[in-house]
Formats: structure tokens, sequence, C-alpha cells
């Protein structure tokens, strides 16, 4: 099974739905505590309208989001705290549940988890990977 992750940092909804096509993602995962964004389009109604529009599935897993000390860490470029805070939350039942979730959905259909961050490596993204997806095939794209 291949994972996909996308960010949609700096991007256009135009070319961030190219993206997802030409690598056969049919559902987006979610993986933001708070859905909301300044970016146009990124908003979660939005952004479910935008993918329905084109043939993607939407689903919103909030568990499997970072806590805002854990964004704030994110924002400064502080990675120990960031993975401090982001293991904390993997600890959390619903955040376990939604873990599993998450690779039930990935398994049935091609699906990317979404967040912020172009670079998934500055993401929490990656460390939900890290923590809970040993054994898949991870594929990071970028618009």
């Amino acid at each position: 099974m291949i994972i996909y992750t996308i960010g949609y940092e700096a991007t256009t909804m135009a070319d961030f739905l190219a993206t997802l096509r030409a690598a056969g993602v049919v559902r987006v995962i979610d993986v933001r505590a708070l859905p909301l964004s300044r970016r146009p389009g990124f908003s979660k109604s939005s952004l479910a309208a935008s993918l329905c529009a084109v043939g993607i599935d939407y689903v919103h897993l909030k568990a499997l989001g970072t806590p805002k000390r854990g964004r704030d860490a994110a924002k400064k470029g502080d990675v120990v705290t960031l993975r401090a805070v982001y293991d904390e939350q993997l600890e959390l039942p619903e955040a376990q549940a939604q873990a599993a979730q998450m690779l039930d959905l990935a398994g049935e259909r091609p699906s990317a988890l979404l967040c912020f961050e172009r670079d998934p490596c500055h993401c929490h993204r990656t460390l939900l990977l890290e923590a809970v997806g040993q054994g898949h095939e991870v594929r990071d794209l970028y618009t």
C-alpha cells in the first residue's frame, strides 16, 4: 500500500487538484486539528466541495492534528518540541482510533494525508507515518 502526503502551502487549488489527480489519489485525509485556512479554498467546506467536484473524497480526522503548542513549535522550526507534543497526541485513545481508521481508509483507496506545510520534513504528517505507517510506502506529493 502507498500512502501519499501533500501540503497546500504556496499552491493554488488548480495545481493542488492536478497533482492529486496525476498521482491517482481518490481520497484526501485531512489531518489538521483545525481545518481552517487563510489560503482561499483550503478550509474544510470549500476544500471538500472542490475535491468532490473532481471525484476525490474528503475525510477529516481531527484527532490526528497537532495541538496548538505543537503548531506553535512548528512555526518556529522547533522540531524537538513538535515531536514531543505530537508523540503525546498520538498516545490519546481517540488519536489511536483515528490512526487505525486512517490506515484502513488508505488501504481501501489511493489516499493522501493533507496538512499545510509543503515540505513534509516540517510537518506532523511525517511524524504520524513514522509512528503508525511502518511497512507502507510513503510518497510525498509536491505542487
